[in-house]
């Protein structure tokens, strides 16, 4: 590599030079921002984790059809900023709220809120109770109420006139279930990013039953619960080792995003993914809902997804080839233009 750097040609240097200066100045803001925030993500990922360490407690090792708005979508590029900016002046909901899955954080969309600015849209992330920075012991948190209550109190917030676009992330889909139902006059539109969109009387866990077998089994023999209150007490919490999760989430993300994710994600609760939803056709029913699938998910796995959206079928699915279980890390691009559609689905 040196010897070829020595030996290059004037003729090679000059070309180079004119394909870096071809290289848009928006690109390069892009990627610049980009690594900023990925570096101060991590920098707030870092400690975070010293400020969680003592609440780990002790561990015993694991639109109308659906046809009708099937997308299958590459990874391309963003859209030109003013093409974007065009679209979204008709756009009547701006407000997106993030909400994370098991063992994540607000600290997991930092790709996604950049371009959803960039877009003019207003993202806002939150950390469930004992995620991410919160600083909860997650082995108090026993129901799903109390583990969606950050979600909860932003909802009442809001002013009576204003909605948001709900984002749920893998088990995060049962808070926004939850929020469906509590609050559907606050919500336009949810989306499920492959997500736990249960039915009425459903429990979150059970959607992984396939992927971790029964709640009974999963309760006595599982290697990952956490005994926060004592082994002889019924378990309080889980979280894989690190070599499972980058197996079950992050096999197609990139190496800095899956670092970020191994300092950063903590025990989920039990409580709240063992908690039967009821769910009623008055208010969750009402709910403008749509499911984006990820084919190359090993969590969740794309006939767990299809089956989720086949018995409990949204206004619109939409699927992203090669993604894994966090496409806000491996396919941010295609999420954000997809997200950027449903966002202005009239």
């Amino acid at each position: 590599m040196g010897n070829r750097f020595i030996c290059m040609t004037k003729k090679e240097v000059k070309e180079n030079g004119s394909k870096s200066k071809r290289m848009g100045r928006s690109q390069r803001k892009l990627l610049a921002e980009e690594d900023f925030l990925h570096r101060q993500a991590l920098s707030m990922a870092l400690h975070q984790q010293q400020l969680s360490q003592r609440f780990d407690g002790s561990m015993s090792r694991r639109i109308g059809s659906t046809s009708s708005r099937r997308r299958n979508l590459p990874d391309d590029p963003l859209s030109n900023g003013k093409q974007v900016q065009e679209f979204l002046e008709n756009v009547k909901t701006k407000k997106f709220v993030l909400i994370h899955g098991e063992g994540f954080g607000a600290w997991c969309w930092y790709k996604t809120i950049a371009s959803l600015e960039e877009s003019g849209l207003l993202p806002t992330a939150l950390d469930l109770t004992g995620s991410g920075i919160h600083l909860a012991d997650t082995n108090t948190v026993a129901t799903l109420a109390e583990y969606s209550k950050p979600l909860i109190d932003f909802l009442q917030n809001l002013p009576e006139d204003e909605k948001v676009i709900l984002v749920g992330h893998s088990s995060g889909g049962a808070c926004i279930s939850y929020a469906l139902e509590h609050f559907p006059q606050k919500i336009s539109k949810a989306i499920f990013l492959c997500a736990t969109m249960v039915s009425n009387g459903q429990r979150p866990f059970d959607v992984f039953a396939e992927e971790l077998g029964s709640a009974e089994c999963f309760m006595q023999e599982s290697k990952f619960l956490i005994y926060g209150n004592g082994k002889d007490k019924p378990p309080t919490g889980f979280m894989f080792e690190k070599e499972q999760m980058k197996g079950l989430y992050f096999n197609q993300s990139p190496t800095k995003d899956v670092a970020l994710a191994m300092v950063s994600m903590r025990s989920t609760p039990l409580g709240p993914i063992m908690e039967k939803l009821s769910l009623t056709p008055e208010n969750y029913g009402t709910a403008r809902r749509f499911y984006i699938q990820t084919l190359d998910d090993r969590a969740l796995s794309p006939d767990v997804q299809e089956k989720l959206v086949r018995e409990n079928p949204p206004e619109g699915v939409f699927k992203i080839k090669g993604s894994d279980h966090c496409p806000f890390f491996s396919k941010p691009q295609s999420l954000h233009k997809i997200f950027v559609e449903i966002a202005q689905i009239p």
